[in-house]
């Protein structure tokens, strides 16, 4: 598969290392060429036989090494990973160049999803809907990974289908949009495993909101399939980005990706020490634009003037193509720096920044809850003041005394702010995607995935426990 480990390749040894006599070669009949004919005869028994067990698929086990090998524990389950056919995935990425009618998406699919690397290890510059990637390429060396359908809790369905989405928003043939979603779900029906369940114990990872995967006759088009109203799908646990916070039953939301892919515990535990020290001078920044004739994003019309007004706020302002908002290294400065982050809804109701600001150590500030606290529940704390902030956006656009941001965050005292920066540093494990070749000594976003998809299909099929 794309995504397994190569074996690492044992040193060559050097024939200057060797004796001179065993590389010189007679002619005459001698012990030695006995010896040789001898070798020659076992080397072509011994590949004859290796011809013969690749032929039958038989495994033949490596020698243990010293590395240490990740191993599955109790809290995880076993899950199978469906072979698709490749244009259901991969072979998606044969034309990158097309796979987002704004983007060149190229770049964005390389290293498994992560994007191109940045000049700090473990940081690269990964697009905020490249998670079905990330996700897959976690999933394919994972040590719950099971080779035997029989053994596995839960299948993994490896569907491109934010990739593909993206690709055909412009189709007006509806038909051919919702062409590959369809043949997916006729693949999947077909399967053994999918009859045994009906798909209740199979789940698929979608890169982008659920809002691209749910157009409905009569309802405004604006380039969505209808992956998630197919009947099959509705089985399903369908992780996705954002979720629709009124139908979405089977859908729950998992974080954006955002620019740190650790492959170790230490080098997280670097980074969130890294954040304690770090100086705060600004009390708050938003990293955004506006979004003109949007009533869902008319509260950053509001954010943007009064941050412009405050001598305690930073904003970094978004247009089309403003390469200051696409570098990373520029936006985590920014957020580094400040106290709190402004998270207000733009196109839709969830935001990559808001990731962005806890990798950053920033508090999140929401104006809606659709933002985070109806969203990611397996993510976040209950308790949404131990983290962050809630600012309700029609006490901002419609109040009859305009709340003022600023007087509001100046309220926290610096003892909770503490407090709250430090629940928020905590959670930086379980929000990241760790690099898939990450070694097993911390739980990321896809463990904490895979412990709640087990949960919920055992309390589907056991309801008692």
């Amino acid at each position: 598969m794309f995504f397994r480990k190569p074996s690492p390749t044992p040193p060559l040894h050097s024939l200057s290392s060797l004796p001179s006599t065993a590389i010189s070669f007679s002619k005459t009949k001698d012990p030695h060429n006995n010896k040789l004919r001898y070798t020659i005869f076992s080397c072509l028994f011994l590949a004859s036989w290796l011809l013969i067990l690749h032929r039958f698929n038989f495994t033949i086990l490596a020698p243990s090494t010293t590395t240490t090998t990740p191993t599955c524990d109790g809290s995880k389950p076993l899950f199978y990973i469906y072979n698709l056919p490749s244009r259901f995935n991969l072979g998606l990425l044969e034309r990158c160049q097309s796979l987002n009618i704004y983007t060149n998406m190229c770049p964005h699919v390389a290293n498994n999803g992560l994007g191109q690397p940045l000049s700090t290890p473990d940081w690269y510059s990964t697009h905020q809907f490249i998670a079905e990637m990330i996700v897959h390429a976690r999933l394919e060396n994972h040590p719950c990974r099971t080779w035997d359908p029989y053994t596995a809790v839960l299948f993994y369905v490896p569907f491109y289908g934010g990739l593909y989405a993206s690709s055909v928003f412009r189709e007006a043939n509806l038909t051919l949009r919702d062409s590959l979603a369809v043949d997916l779900v006729d693949f999947l029906q077909s399967q053994p495993w999918w009859k045994r369940h009906y798909g209740k114990d199979h789940f698929v990872a979608l890169g982008r909101t659920a809002w691209d995967f749910m157009r409905t006759e009569g309802g405004s088009d604006f380039g969505a399939n209808i992956f998630l109203n197919l009947p099959p799908v509705l089985n399903m646990s369908v992780l996705t980005v954002e979720r629709q916070p009124w139908r979405g039953h089977n859908q729950f939301a998992i974080p954006y990706p955002s620019y740190f892919h650790p492959k170790t515990l230490a080098q997280t535990l670097t980074w969130q020490s890294h954040l304690r020290r770090r100086a705060r001078p600004h009390l708050f920044s938003f990293v955004g634009g506006t979004r003109p004739g949007l009533q869902k994003a008319k509260v950053r019309d509001h954010i943007v003037s009064q941050c412009q007004a405050s001598k305690r706020c930073v904003l970094v302002r978004c247009a089309s193509g403003d390469s200051k908002c696409h570098n990373p290294m520029n936006v985590l400065e920014v957020m580094e720096k400040s106290t709190f982050c402004l998270q207000a809804p733009g196109d839709s109701f969830t935001r990559r920044s808001t990731f962005d600001s806890v990798l950053a150590g920033c508090i999140p500030v929401f104006f809606s809850e659709h933002t985070a606290y109806t969203q990611y529940k397996w993510y976040f704390p209950r308790e949404r003041d131990t983290y962050s902030v809630f600012i309700d956006e029609r006490e901002v656009i419609e109040g009859k005394e305009k709340m003022m941001i600023e007087e509001v965050l100046l309220g926290f005292g610096e003892k909770e702010v503490e407090r709250m920066r430090e629940v928020l540093i905590g959670l930086i494990p379980t929000l990241t995607y760790a690099h898939p070749n990450a070694t097993a000594a911390f739980p990321d976003v896809v463990d904490v995935m895979l412990r709640r998809l087990s949960r919920r299909v055992t309390h589907h099929f056991n309801p008692i426990i």
